[in-house]
């Protein structure tokens, strides 16, 4: 959540907005004096200062003079850690009355178009700031930066209450909740809404596969909430996460780089700006506006909307966090569950008499706890609280084929359909079944076959979940009945099909045995 943004925001004035922003950043830092001097025609003039309550915006500081027009020239912090008085870069301003300090740090606040800012602290003792205080230090010129250019954008469009309403508006809405989804609904409904446009979609970069997913919208268009992921050499999205830079179509409806014609034509889409979510030079995504004619976007809306697209970065980042927080703190509690989930299974296993061996018991439940363990792997690796069923088949697959598969056996292994993504507990649940369903395909399948194929597949049709393996191996027995009865693995999945409220199934079609389960998306935990 932004404070800086919303001190700035409910502010009377701009410089009541940069004194607080002051005392904010001081305090935050634990320093005894914090200056803002904001970029104007080359020079820096002194907006605010804990020092005193009107400071003179009259005076104007040059490039490269003193600490903060060093750090102004060469868009980098400058650090004077003892001894400031004797300085080579101190420099005193006339007309300031200035305490006594020690030690100063100058730090840029810089936006894609340059430095627009420094954020001076002082200090009346030594200061050996460590990497942490940095840190702290350059996250709060950067916010600072973002939020003036917000307040600027802002107060640059109607009367003062309208520009300061329409600031309050964009700072609420992007700080009102902590939830990833509703953030970005919140984004594309604002957006949509404030400046008229048709459509408003906010797409987010999944870098481990290099696609942009559709993550919100405000069209109701079945068809267009639905649209796929876009890679990222094949889109102007793409170019636009490439380059950091907004696009503009003039109209989607005939722009041979567009793709998504028909839809264009059908929704009555026109132009097209798409700008980067960007947060500290990094694109996390895309923001893309639609007009329902032909028109030019102007430079102040084409501001505005950078501004957007930077503060939604910042939000979406913190909410990112958030979750990770939050799913740390309730970790331990997943992975009692999960001992839990494993001691029932160890304890329906002591209740079977089928293992010829004490390696092929272990060997078994080693694989059920690796398929648990797969998803919380997956889970710190993949997108927050969500867990691809793809990535879950692949890791079970490539376990089989690295520690399970008998010698001698020659089975081709193929995973294949739909990227869906599931909660931790639907998905840890799943990974079970599917762990028991290549388990049950190699061992029975290819009990006397020795070589052959085992396909699975992930499906999504409105909502309906769809999993299943499939293999050319030994057909089913003559009178089988999955529904009853069996080895350890189909009461496993029998059980847990049962508790995703989904059904079970296990036939042979047209020469290959398969084994599915279907079942119903839950909501987010």
């Amino acid at each position: 959540m932004s404070i800086l943004l919303d001190l700035i925001a409910d502010a009377p004035t701009e410089e009541q907005a940069l004194i607080e922003a002051a005392q904010h950043i001081r305090d935050a830092v634990g320093v005894d004096a914090c200056d803002i001097l904001i970029a104007q025609a080359g020079t820096l003039a002194i907006r605010a200062s804990t020092e005193t309550t009107a400071p003179n915006s009259m005076i104007r500081i040059g490039k490269g003079i003193g600490l903060v027009g060093t750090a102004y020239s060469r868009a980098k912090r400058v650090m004077v850690k003892s001894g400031l008085a004797k300085h080579r870069l101190h420099r005193v301003v006339p007309g300031l009355n200035e305490r006594d300090f020690e030690s100063a740090l100058a730090h840029p606040m810089v936006l894609s178009n340059g430095v627009v800012g420094i954020v001076y602290l002082r200090r009346l003792s030594e200061w050996h700031p460590n990497r942490s205080e940095y840190t702290l230090v350059h996250s709060l010129s950067q916010e600072l930066a973002h939020a003036w250019r917000v307040y600027k954008s802002a107060f640059s469009h109607g009367s003062q209450s309208n520009r300061l309403g329409a600031l309050s508006q964009v700072s609420k809405t992007l700080t009102a909740s902590p939830y990833l989804e509703e953030i970005l609904q919140l984004l594309v409904n604002m957006t949509a809404s404030r400046f008229n446009y048709r459509v408003v979609t906010v797409r987010l970069l999944d870098e481990k596969r290099k696609e942009l997913i559709l993550r919100a919208t405000q069209a109701v268009n079945r068809a267009y909430q639905r649209k796929r992921a876009l890679k990222l050499g094949e889109s102007i999205a793409g170019r636009v996460i490439k380059t950091k830079t907004a696009v503009i179509i003039q109209d989607v409806q005939s722009d041979p780089e567009y793709i998504g014609h028909d839809l264009a034509i059908e929704q009555g889409l026109r132009s097209m700006i798409c700008v980067p979510l960007t947060i500290q030079e990094r694109a996390v995504g895309v923001l893309t506006c639609y007009t329902g004619e032909i028109r030019e976007f102007s430079g102040d809306e084409i501001q505005a909307l950078e501004t957007l697209a930077r503060q939604a970065a910042v939000n979406i980042e913190h909410a990112k966090l958030q979750v990770r927080n939050t799913l740390m703190q309730e970790m331990h509690h997943r992975v009692k569950n999960n001992l839990q989930q494993v001691a029932s299974l160890l304890r329906l296993q002591l209740r079977q008499s089928h293992y010829k061996t004490l390696e092929q018991a272990l060997t078994d439940s080693l694989s059920r706890i690796l398929a648990i363990a797969a998803v919380h792997d997956l889970l710190s690796r993949e997108d927050l609280d969500h867990v691809s069923l793809r990535a879950i088949a692949d890791t079970l697959v490539h376990h089989q084929q690295q520690s399970f598969l008998m010698p001698g056996k020659r089975i081709a292994f193929q995973v294949e359909g739909d990227h869906v993504y599931l909660n931790t507990n639907q998905a840890t649940q799943v990974a079970l079944i599917l762990n028991e369903m290549i388990q049950n395909a190699v061992e029975h399948g290819f009990a006397h076959k020795d070589e052959g194929s085992i396909h699975v597949t992930v499906e999504e049709r409105h909502g309906e979940i769809g999993v299943w393996t499939s293999n050319d191996g030994d057909p089913l027995p003559e009178g089988f009945d999955y529904t009853k009865g069996g080895q350890l693995g189909l009461q496993i999945i029998r059980s847990l099909a049962g508790s995703l409220g989904g059904s079970f199934k296990m036939e042979d079609r047209l020469s290959w045995t398969v084994c599915e389960v279907a079942f119903t998306r839950q909501g987010a935990e």
